[in-house]
């Protein structure tokens, strides 16, 4: 006879049955409970995505400063250009249109000074030639006649918006005006159109091109007067660190290749990050070309002057991804499945690894001939230095044919001479050959790269870094010949009192 009791508790009820056993009754949960759990379950999961979203933003606001400077920066234009609404003389001069304002800064405000200017100037003439354009095929069309005029803007809308549109993909065009036609599309679009029902065209052209004027100036102002981030500066320091980072993946390359079982430590060996830092060469293309196009606009500033050959980057990156190839290449070598005997890379790793070391000294003493603006004075003795190491390594490729058989002596041959002869296959020699080679071909494609930073230095007119050890010298002797002079003289003083 089953029978039931209620615990103490009072949190659960037990069921016990007629053999001694005992079961217990857990009461459901109702549809109001299970809608209370969802939502405390979706709102402990937004709270936690909100807050991996502030630490993520926190880390790149403490990796790179700049990017919260430039976002105070366009608050802070925005706000200025807000005032136009507030100022009356303003607002009656420009009436309306002094939205237009607003949307040229916020379209226009860019992270670099040479941007800004670049869509700046994209903007104010894109806007004025559309302008004067809508305005000349209104005024004709006026002249045709009511029954003529809507055909004769809607075939020149189609006309030139059809024109700027293939314009933007030609490569010259696209790389420096693809905003100023987009521009030019939209401005003669709404200018054409409005023109057909507005009859003061001209006044309206010229109150939205005074308002486009007002907001770029401000734009400009405020990137070149508030901790001004200058694009030609983060163009010579990306190529600066570039060209650590091939240096530092050639070098890491070669050791990790002759890591014979292992014999390098931990603290010996290069981290992926580094080895791979050929990859951010690589991909950087991009980058360096639009950094040199707004360079190009760009005034003076620390140590450029206007005229700085900001396209002579362009040809030092273009050397410096070709040798980035090769590493790659090279890189390979490290993983790949056919290796050559332990005694071969012992017999090579000495010459490999001195040609691998003279090309990065050569590689960061370009880097460094950059990053000071001075020619270097020692150059030339490590080019001299790595076409050596090349020779060097050459000899030694040629040294290993000795070590190759003939494929009649190969078959002639017991099993047992061939245990006591040196003799190696071809096949086994090959992976070391290929690597060899792949060095050589990186020093000849680094013997490009000083090329190029030549032609920098002397178009730039780098100087001359043995002029500043000189005017050094002369400065710490002419601060020590008035003191002898001062010795001599009270010398003199002293015999001609004696």
């Amino acid at each position: 006879m089953a029978h039931q009791e209620k615990e103490t508790s009072g949190l659960e009820w037990r069921i016990t049955l007629g053999d001694g056993s005992s079961k217990s009754l857990v009461p459901e949960t109702g549809p109001v409970s299970r809608i209370w759990m969802w939502l405390k379950g979706l709102m402990a999961g937004l709270v936690l995505k909100v807050w991996k979203f502030l630490n993520k933003a926190w880390d790149i606001g403490v990796e790179d400063p700049r990017k919260v400077i430039h976002c105070l920066k366009a608050g802070m234009a925005l706000t200025v250009v807000s005032l136009v609404y507030f100022t009356r003389p303003l607002y009656e001069g420009v009436g309306g249109n002094a939205m237009w304002a607003v949307m040229t800064v916020v379209v226009v405000f860019e992270n670099t000074v040479g941007a800004t200017i670049s869509k700046s100037l994209n903007r104010v003439i894109g806007t004025t030639l559309a302008g004067f354009l809508a305005f000349g095929v209104h005024w004709v069309a006026s002249l045709s006649g009511q029954k003529f005029e809507p055909l004769i803007i809607g075939a020149s809308v189609f006309l030139l918006a059809s024109a700027a549109t293939f314009s933007r993909f030609i490569p010259s065009v696209k790389a420096r005006f693809d905003y100023g036609a987009l521009i030019f599309i939209l401005t003669f679009s709404l200018v054409a159109v409005s023109g057909y029902r507005v009859d003061k065209l001209f006044a309206l052209a010229h109150q939205r091109i005074s308002t486009i004027i007002i907001g770029t100036c401000l734009c400009i102002l405020v990137t070149m007067l508030i901790c001004p981030i200058w694009a030609g500066q983060e163009l010579h320091a990306l190529t600066c660190r570039n060209m650590d980072k091939l240096a530092g993946s050639l070098e890491g390359c070669v050791e990790e290749y002759f890591d014979n079982n292992g014999e390098l430590e931990d603290s010996d060996k290069h981290p992926d990050k580094k080895l791979l830092g050929y990859k951010c060469v690589l991909n950087s293309k991009t980058t360096e070309e639009s950094m040199a196009n707004f360079a190009r606009l760009e005034p003076a500033h620390g140590r450029f002057n206007f005229k700085h050959p900001w396209q002579q980057y362009l040809k030092i990156g273009a050397s410096m991804r070709s040798c980035a190839y090769s590493i790659e290449a090279l890189n390979s070598c490290i993983d790949s499945e056919n290796q050559a005997p332990e005694f071969i890379k012992k017999r090579m790793s000495n010459v490999c690894l001195k040609v691998s070391s003279n090309s990065s000294c050569v590689i960061k003493e370009l880097a460094k001939t950059i990053k000071t603006l001075k020619k270097s004075s020692s150059i030339d003795f490590l080019v001299e230095e790595m076409s050596s190491a090349v020779q060097d390594l050459q000899n030694e490729i040629k040294s290993l044919s000795s070590l190759l058989s003939p494929a009649e002596l190969l078959l002639s041959e017991s099993k047992e001479t061939e245990k006591t002869t040196s003799t190696i296959h071809l096949l086994e020699v090959l992976p070391v050959v290929i690597l060899a080679s792949l060095l050589i071909d990186i020093s000849s494609r680094i013997q490009d790269i000083v090329k190029t930073v030549e032609e920098l230095a002397n178009v730039a007119e780098f100087k001359e870094e043995a002029d500043d050890k000189a005017k050094q010298n002369q400065a710490n002797i002419n601060r020590i010949v008035p003191s002898q002079q001062n010795d001599d003289q009270q010398t003199m003083k002293a015999l001609e009192r004696a």
